[in-house]
């Protein structure tokens, strides 16, 4: 069992690390932190710098998930993102990951989580340091998933309508059938 959470850990974790570094620093052909604030802004996110910022080491906190290191932490910050992600941009395109949908999102969510619930196993920071038994267990995943529902809730919340959509909802009715 210890190796297969270790598998889960380093590759979910270096996944995540990577789309974060994508975000902060436009490493691996990513937008960085310009482009990263353009899409929040597109999808009607309020303080798109720092939300930018923040989804960034969210997802770089996938170093942290990868080494066993505060493994809660690690995977309340991805689960918020994810949650985030699959509200925001791929909800709308159905479940298949081919057409933008949620498939991806929702198996990085649901490993966090399930790693979270497991523990972190043998080879990680949390048992080296004696952590691990404290830190896990099936009351810690559904404390991830819940508060990871709380803030991504709050979040999507703090939306307003992207400027295309309230440029269509402001024209009159009659403008509109006639297009």
């Amino acid at each position: 069992m210890s190796y297969g959470i270790l598998l889960l850990r380093m590759i979910a974790g270096t996944t995540m690390a990577g789309h974060g570094l994508q975000k902060l620093f436009g490493w691996f052909g990513g937008p960085g932190p310009k482009g990263t604030a353009e899409m929040f802004r597109s999808l009607g996110f309020p303080a798109v710098a720092a939300m930018a910022v923040l989804a960034g080491l969210a997802e770089t906190s996938g170093l942290l998930l990868a080494f066993g290191f505060v493994t809660p932490l690690a995977a309340l910050a991805i689960a918020v993102v994810m949650l985030n992600a699959i509200g925001s941009v791929h909800w709308k395109n159905g479940f298949w990951n081919s057409a933008g949908g949620f498939e991806f999102p929702l198996l990085m969510l649901s490993a966090v989580v399930a790693v979270a619930a497991t523990g972190p196993g043998r080879y990680s920071l949390d048992r080296l340091l004696g952590w691990d038994a404290s830190i896990s267990g099936l009351w810690w995943g559904v404390g991830v998933l819940g508060a990871a529902l709380v803030v991504s809730g709050l979040t999507l919340a703090s939306r307003t309508r992207p400027q295309s959509q309230l440029r269509e909802a402001d024209r009159p009715q009659r403008q509109r059938e006639a297009a």
